[in-house]
């Protein structure tokens, strides 16, 4: 059910993306060509650029497609890689909390006061910030996840494959 989520979010940050170049697209064209402009323009894409960025944060968690640095660990017992593992997503779990709690005060004030952009369309403020806590909270259940079966493969002797799904590892 989780990797249908994170399909599905995937597929509507992509369409968050082909959205902000439409936007982008369409607007600069209508400022060259009629000298005018689609309203709030700025807000959209600030708004799309907040669902295009955090919406696929658990399918990259999921690929294990995050940047990573192996200098040093790439010289360690496989036995260290792989709780050096665990420690990064512990710390990505710790370092999401604070996002969590900030995203759900907006999520609910924006909700409380009916807060809006100012601006021709008076657009509310409250579904990006719904986008952003849920992004993140989808991102956070992930990283659990990957923390509870990667403890477990290491408990039953094997070892955690941290490669990315789409990149094969060099012989």
């Amino acid at each position: 059910m989780l990797l249908r989520i994170e399909k599905l979010l995937l597929d509507l940050a992509a369409i968050a993306v082909i959205g902000l170049g439409a936007l982008i697209t369409i607007s600069v064209c209508l400022r060259i060509f009629l000298n005018s402009g689609i309203p709030d323009t700025v807000v959209m894409v600030r708004e799309l650029m907040v669902a295009a960025i955090v919406l696929p944060l658990a399918a990259t968690a999921t690929a294990r497609a995050n940047i990573v640095v192996e200098v040093l660990t790439q010289h360690m017992p496989r036995r260290w890689q792989d709780w050096l593992v665990v420690f990064g997503s512990v710390m990505g779990l710790l370092a999401l909390l604070p996002l969590m709690w900030a995203g759900w005060r907006e999520v609910t004030g924006a909700f409380e006061s009916g807060a809006f952009f100012f601006g021709q369309l008076s657009l509310p403020k409250w579904p990006g910030r719904v986008i952003f806590f849920f992004g993140i909270a989808i991102c956070w259940l992930r990283l659990a996840i990957m923390v509870w079966q990667d403890i477990a493969t290491i408990r039953s002797g094997a070892h955690i494959d941290a490669t990315p799904d789409h990149i094969e590892e060099e012989a």
